[in-house]
């Protein structure tokens, strides 16, 4: 069948959206029953949350993805009876959450059942000491106090300036599409009174001295993928974030969300079709008209909003004629994030002492780093994340058993590492590690395993040179300067996401969706949250 542009493509299998309560449908579109149409690439937070909120808007939605199940990222691994999640496990911000399910007139709780932490996780340095980091600002103190009485004052000048960089970074630029350099000029106020040039440990630094402390408030960057010696200071809001949302776990895994966004848009008949990976994205005229899929059939669509990565959907589904902006030379000169080695293990005993998140630091601070994001270099040595949802959700392993997964930074692909060949080596040295550490005798309790590397992220998750949260989020590839929200070289192109603006991490993909309502085209005039 011809679409009304004149190309070859299979029309989307349409049925009437039902606006949810408070949207009034208007205008009318290219689709059947005056709709328009949307396909969103990928089922991670952000592509999930953009089908949602452009369903309500008025658009009929498909959505498509590579993998066998909902995720992306968060895929959810079920093995030998113990639930993994794949990616995310820290929830913060949950009012992102409950504001999609009321624009469906659902109510989060009713799907999800959240849990607050306590502490949000601990911080073992390497002489066995530990930090155990909070949300009470009493107790924050008091930890601080016990390491370093004299870094009391400078901490809470430190929470002043999180609270400041909250307000200025997050309340009022976080949600906010950065679509033309006026975005950017309005948004250098804010920036300077954030002092935004301060690098993150640079800014910890100015109000605390004792190195533990030093480590324990600037460590959080790495949870969205940037260095804490390189990114921006403005990061320290996730300080702010976590004080007054909390930090959270969801029961069932952060699996349990992603089905819960899943079940939003099937009650709004949008399609999430599996096993779709996308090929191509068609380009006709300088406009996106649809995507081309790996078995060869067309889909036509008047958007596509994309939630893979932008480097590789822009280097890989676009082709070069149509990137004015985004040429190979751009991409390949980009300072692309860390990459992760997660492994993902069972065990037939439980360790009822170690807490449901934990970061096990090595030796080496700036070193280890350095050497990971500058000199894209494997080394000896390791910081680790561990993660022990069993100590909140007994369900997801069997009974009296321990479900964990163990993350280290490592670096993306341009290490050359033979991760089918090191894999197993790596996987080793981190199980001898954790025995040394926080987990005695683990290497003979272990009752199921498997190991994600970077490769892993190139070849299944479609990451450029398996970086897992795409660009490092430097100043200088943030807010204006990270990939838009509208593509700037292709009209009715989108990108939500970890690697578009306002960058990683779950608020982060979530606020992207948001962002994304700022700059696609209004069918209804509806107004949203």
């Amino acid at each position: 069948m011809m679409s009304t542009n004149g190309s070859l493509f299979t029309p989307l299998n349409l049925v009437t959206a039902v606006p949810a309560p408070g949207f009034v449908a208007q205008g009318s579109g290219s689709g059947p029953a005056g709709e328009q149409t949307a396909i969103v690439v990928g089922s991670g937070f952000g592509g999930l949350a953009a089908a949602i909120r452009l369903s309500v808007m008025g658009y009929k939605v498909t959505v498509l993805e590579k993998l066998d199940g909902p995720g992306g990222r968060g895929y959810v691994r079920r093995q030998d009876g113990f639930t993994f999640d794949g990616g995310p496990t820290i929830v913060t911000v949950p009012f992102l959450f409950e504001e999609l399910w009321a624009l469906c007139g659902k109510t989060f709780a009713d799907d999800v059942e959240l849990r607050l932490m306590d502490p949000f996780y601990r911080v073992r340095f390497h002489d066995g000491t530990h930090f155990d980091y909070n949300g009470d600002p009493d107790r924050m103190r008091a930890e601080v106090m016990r390491i370093s009485p004299e870094d009391g004052p400078g901490f809470d000048r430190f929470v002043k300036e999180a609270d400041k960089c909250y307000q200025l970074g997050f309340e009022t630029l976080g949600c906010k599409a950065f679509d033309s350099i006026g975005d950017l000029v309005a948004a250098l106020p804010a920036m300077v009174k954030m002092q935004a040039w301060r690098t993150m440990f640079g800014l910890v630094s100015s109000y605390l001295k004792h190195p533990k402390l030093r480590m324990a408030m600037s460590l959080q960057t790495l949870l969205i993928g940037g260095n804490p010696f390189s990114v921006t200071g403005v990061y320290s809001l996730i300080n702010a974030l976590e004080r007054r949302f909390g930090v959270y776990s969801a029961m069932g895994g952060t699996g349990a969300i992603i089905q819960g966004m899943v079940k939003l848009l099937t009650e709004r008949d949008v399609p999430v079709r599996y096993n779709a990976e996308v090929r191509k994205i068609v380009v006709e005229g300088g406009r996106a008209i649809g995507v081309e899929l790996a078995n060869g059939e067309a889909l036509a669509a008047d958007i596509v909003v994309c939630n893979s990565d932008t480097s590789w959907t822009y280097k890989n589904l676009i082709a070069p004629e149509h990137r004015r902006h985004w040429t190979d030379k751009k991409i390949e000169n980009g300072k692309h994030s860390m990459s992760l080695f997660v492994w993902y293990f069972g065990t037939n005993k439980q360790y009822p002492d170690v807490p449901h998140h934990t970061m096990v630091l090595g030796p080496r601070y700036e070193g280890l780093l350095t050497d990971i994001f500058k000199n894209h270099k494997l080394t000896d040595d390791f910081s680790l994340y561990l993660h022990r949802p069993t100590a909140t959700d007994p369900s997801v392993a069997p009974a009296g058993c321990d479900c964990f997964y163990v993350l280290s930074p490592v670096p993306h692909l341009d290490s050359g590492t033979d991760w089918a060949a090191h894999a197993e080596r790596y996987r080793q040295a981190v199980c001898q590690r954790l025995e040394e550490t926080m987990l005695p005798g683990l290497s003979q309790h272990i009752a199921t395993s498997h190991v994600m590397t970077p490769q892993h992220f190139q070849d299944d998750l479609l990451s450029y040179k398996g970086a897992a949260f795409g660009l490092e989020p430097l100043l200088l590839q943030s807010a204006w300067f990270r990939p838009h929200n509208r593509s700037e070289d292709i009209e009715n192109l989108f990108m939500v996401g970890a690697s578009t603006h306002p960058g990683a991490g779950m608020p982060g993909v979530l606020m992207s969706a948001k962002a994304l309502q700022t700059v696609v085209p209004d069918i209804q005039n509806a107004k949203t949250v």
